[in-house]
């Protein structure tokens, strides 16, 4: 199993990574709070990974800090939760905050994170109550990296990615967007103002 990378950020295409270890490349697919605070393209990185075989197919899920490699973990073991979900709710949410609506029962919160209805937002609380202690580790900032040329549509790409609607996700980063602003804090905003937070 591959537990850890180390080597060159090659591309993060949101919310596909490359890696390259030894002249290798690693495809990876990471949450947006791992995609946030990557270096530069061409930068070294560590990465913790999740290596998920199953009988037909193989993949390789990266984040930056355990905690997110932890929840993520946590999440796959809720009945109707796969990967695409657990990112989902990794991307839409801090691990953290996380915690914290697990710890407190919120559904309707958590049904805001997209891919996450009412039946499956109570079977998180069930089933995570009691596995999410610890979790609520803050975040580093999110890393300085040069403006794209384009945030803005970055941003839209992104959410739809995400599972947003094209319209929707069009929307949140219309309310979101400031002058300056780059593609990861339109994100962020974007689903700060999602979710109500």
């Amino acid at each position: 199993m591959i537990g850890r990378l180390r080597g060159i950020l090659v591309s993060k295409q949101p919310p596909w990574l490359l890696v390259e270890v030894g002249g290798v490349g690693y495809e990876l697919e990471a949450p947006m709070s791992t995609i946030y605070d990557l270096p530069a393209t061409g930068k070294e990185v560590t990465l913790l990974t999740h290596h998920a075989v199953k009988e037909d197919s193989v993949a390789l899920y990266g984040f930056l800090h355990e905690s997110e490699r932890v929840s993520f973990r946590n999440l796959l073991k809720v009945s109707g939760i796969g990967a695409k979900t657990a990112l989902a709710v990794l991307s839409g949410v801090s691990t953290q905050d996380f915690a914290r609506l697990v710890q407190a029962g919120d559904v309707v919160a958590l049904t805001k994170i997209p891919g996450i209805g009412k039946k499956t937002a109570e079977r998180i609380v069930v089933e995570l109550r009691d596995r999410v202690d610890g979790l609520g580790v803050s975040l580093p900032g999110l890393a300085a990296a040069g403006a794209p040329a384009d945030p803005a549509a970055e941003a839209t790409v992104a959410l739809q990615q995400l599972g947003y609607k094209p319209a929707e996700a069009s929307r949140l980063v219309q309310k979101a967007v400031e002058p300056g602003d780059s593609a990861e804090t339109i994100i962020r905003k974007a689903l700060r103002a999602a979710l109500g937070s």
